[in-house]
């Protein structure tokens, strides 16, 4: 369980630098650049990802109650529109992204309550429990820096980019609950069917 738990502090961490210590981030971007700082941000995520997902494949099983069927059903319905959003996220803004405001953190919000619902095991509630909290925080932090004029929303470019989020968002489910999440990480989303 520790190592879950190292892994999602160093996610979580590198993630939160510029609300926790922007001034870190700045002295960071002048001693490497811009392009040195991505780079090693970017190694960062990476490792830190690989590590939650050891951590998480490695980590005791300890039920603390045991969700019933029906929100599996839930979860993968809520996955639907965390990948909308994800995919929102990084293309030019749409309705949804002007809307959401904050897409990507609202995928993660979505993403997170989703496995909440139909995982009832520690190491769940650890690894989702974290991420919710953390993108309610990134939620209430991007608020604030938006009222200080730290940062501005994106403009809105065409509904074309919505068009596009929906399908493409549909595409990355379908491909997530059909195979790719279960070559991933080792767990069907959908029950095996009985022909």
């Amino acid at each position: 369980m520790a190592i879950l738990i190292i892994g999602v502090l160093m996610f979580i961490g590198t993630h939160s630098l510029r609300s926790f210590a922007p001034g870190a981030r700045t002295s960071m971007i002048a001693k490497l650049g811009v392009q040195g700082w991505r780079a090693v941000y970017s190694l960062v995520s990476i490792v830190s990802i690989a590590v939650i997902v050891y951590g998480y494949s490695q980590a005791p099983t300890v039920n603390l109650w045991f969700p019933p069927v029906w929100t599996a059903h839930i979860a993968l319905t809520l996955m639907l529109f965390a990948m909308v959003c994800l995919v929102a996220a990084v293309l030019p803004a749409g309705h949804i992204a002007t809307k959401t405001k904050h897409p990507m953190v609202l995928s993660i919000k979505i993403w997170a309550t989703a496995h909440l619902l139909a995982n009832g095991d520690l190491a769940s509630v650890i690894l989702f429990g974290a991420f919710l909290a953390w993108g309610v925080f990134m939620r209430i932090t991007l608020k604030r820096r938006q009222r200080a004029g730290e940062i501005t929303l994106r403009p809105f470019v065409s509904t074309r980019y919505d068009l596009l989020a929906l399908v493409l968002g549909v595409v990355v489910w379908l491909a997530f609950i059909l195979k790719l999440h279960e070559l991933l990480f080792n767990v069907a989303p959908l029950p095996a069917m009985s022909l």
